[in-house]
């Protein structure tokens, strides 16, 4: 038997790096991902040298060699509603498309905690602050991108000291006011993902379901392991799990993600489905570069359907 991986490396990764970007950064990371106008989108977390986050953006016509804008997209605001919780960086976006209007949710820092900010884009040139979306603490807030019944649907990652962090899904009749949340998925003791589980890329619409792909993390004696695994939700009703795969889809393996910033992490905000049914998912590795693999769609769904675990 042919131990093939699920998520096949690009062999020229990392795609980015610091020394790709035309202002001074330390890393390049967490990147949200979508195509616009035909170009492959990134929207990118960098350290600052003050150890602070801001969101940048690269392009590509291929999906594999990008180039980053001559400058930030995304800084600390000093609008008065944000600029108080983001005053230590903001971080990790994610990209939602409905319509012709680009969501972005991301972690914004401050004093006060994280919270989740919405800001929207038609053109990836100029972005516009929405609403800050959740109370403190809360992270990892990814939007489906469609909605159900007339409501918005998102997973996100509150934290709890009472029980592991897990995958909650909540509801907005408008994108900003959110509630009636539940948890979805929940981590499994000694398992890849026992120590927390947070939503990753935008869910992706498959035949099968909702496809989500999700991060885990294994707590060892060398520190946690961050690894990527796959889960699908019900297509009518995405509060209902179809399945969460039993095996992790991706782990830190090469040089660049074993040693970084944070060592031993893969981590995506952002992965592009194509037309002949693969995708294209981005991950940061070792917070500190940015990395691309191919999957089939399929063989995804499939994990999560054949070699299920309980998802509660």
């Amino acid at each position: 038997m042919i131990n093939k991986p699920l998520v096949m490396r690009y062999e020229r990764n990392p795609i980015l790096t610091k020394h790709d970007i035309p202002y001074p950064v330390e890393t390049v990371h967490n990147a949200g991902a979508t195509k616009f106008n035909g170009e492959y989108i990134l929207m990118f977390r960098s350290h600052l040298r003050n150890g602070r986050s801001i969101i940048g953006i690269a392009r590509s016509n291929d999906g594999y060699g990008f180039h980053a804008d001559p400058k930030p997209f995304m800084e600390p605001s000093d609008e008065t509603e944000f600029a108080v919780h983001e005053e230590y960086g903001v971080e990790d976006p994610r990209i939602c498309t409905i319509g012709d209007e680009h969501f972005i949710t991301y972690s914004a820092y401050s004093r006060f905690g994280v919270r989740i900010g919405l800001a929207k884009t038609r053109d990836f040139e100029n972005v516009e602050r929405v609403s800050l979306i959740s109370q403190a603490d809360m992270r990892n807030i990814v939007i489906f991108p469609d909605t159900f019944n007339g409501r918005y649907a998102r997973l996100d990652r509150p934290h709890s000291e009472i029980n592991p962090w897990c995958i909650w899904l909540s509801w907005s009749p408008d994108l900003v006011h959110w509630g009636n949340s539940v948890p979805v998925i929940q981590p499994v003791t000694y398992h890849w993902d026992e120590m927390k589980i947070g939503p990753g890329a935008t869910p992706i619409k498959t035949a099968k379901g909702w496809l989500n792909i999700y991060h885990g993390v294994f707590p060892t004696m060398d520190g946690s392991v961050y690894r990527l695994g796959v889960a699908l939700h019900d297509l009518e009703d995405p509060a209902k799990v179809l399945g969460v795969a039993d095996d992790w889809i991706l782990s830190p393996e090469d040089p660049w993600e074993l040693t970084g910033y944070v060592h031993n992490v893969v981590f995506s905000c952002g992965a592009i489905a194509e037309d002949d049914g693969t995708v294209k998912i981005y991950w940061g590795g070792a917070d500190t570069v940015m990395c691309v693999g191919v999957a089939t769609i399929n063989d995804l769904v499939d994990l999560c359907l054949k070699k299920p675990r309980p998802p509660l």
